[in-house]
């Protein structure tokens, strides 16, 4: 009994472990779903507030909403570009590294802005403005080469992907219509190019047939041999052959002179 009591005990202590282990991770991932979308209505939040303000504040405050929300709209548009490239290429993960240390230049000059915002000397903060502007074009323009790189990037190997796909496919498609031949013409009609009109070129003419020993040379008999010579002449009938001779056949005797 009592081995069986430290079995129970046993796994008692494991669910627990085990019900503990899982509420901290739905916790966890909880909070953090949280703060994701509690960061996200901050961030539009703030967005808002800097476009009301560009186009409400007087003077150098409006100019200084502007410069913010133009350098965070970049920097953000090219961080989620990057990461999301940089999730199928290997190659984009060195430019995130470089947007890493620009978007710290970045964040110290959202800081700086943020700061400015509440500036009430506006002939300071308007003396400031120029070096403030130079400063958000020179990191928006590197965010932004980095983030058209990126694209022109995975376009390029989406057209690269789809060119290959579209010739696999055509040669599939003829594959499948292997079974597709020319119809031989049908007796009676005239064949595509041969009716009149037509302009196709006269044949030429056929070479004449030869004979089979066509080619071969054979030596010219002598002069001799095709004339007969001069004088003679050739009998009317040629002499009969001798009659042959059986063995069964009695010999003919000889006639007798007397």
């Amino acid at each position: 009994m009592e081995a069986v009591f430290a079995v129970v005990a046993l796994l008692f202590v494991l669910l627990m472990v085990l019900g503990v282990y899982a509420t901290v991770k739905v916790v966890g991932a909880a909070k953090r779903t949280a703060d994701r979308h509690i960061t996200q209505a901050r961030r539009t939040v703030e967005d808002h507030t800097l476009k009301v303000k560009s186009l409400v504040a007087p003077g150098p405050a409006a100019e200084v909403a502007r410069l913010r929300l133009k350098l965070r709209t970049s920097m953000r548009a090219t961080q989620d570009t990057l990461q999301a490239a940089a999730a199928d290429d290997e190659s984009v993960k060195e430019s995130l590294a470089l947007f890493e240390r620009l978007s710290a230049h970045g964040h110290e000059l959202d800081a700086e802005l943020r700061r400015l915002e509440a500036e009430p000397d506006r002939s300071a903060l308007a003396g400031r403005l120029p070096g403030l502007r130079e400063r958000t074009e020179r990191i928006t323009q590197s965010a932004d080469s980095l983030r058209w790189a990126a694209l022109d990037r995975a376009r390029r190997f989406a057209e690269d992907d789809l060119e290959s796909l579209s010739t696999q496919i055509d040669m599939e498609a003829g594959a499948l219509r292997h079974w597709i031949t020319e119809e031989p013409p049908v007796s009676g009609q005239t064949p595509s190019g041969s009716g009149p009109g037509s302009s196709t070129a006269a044949p030429w003419p056929e070479a004449p047939a030869q004979s089979p020993t066509a080619g071969q040379t054979w030596p010219e008999e002598p002069a001799k041999a095709q004339e007969p010579e001069a004088g003679r002449q050739r009998p009317a009938i040629a002499p009969s052959a001798p009659r042959p001779a059986y063995p069964w056949e009695k010999k003919r005797r000889p006639e007798s002179t007397t």
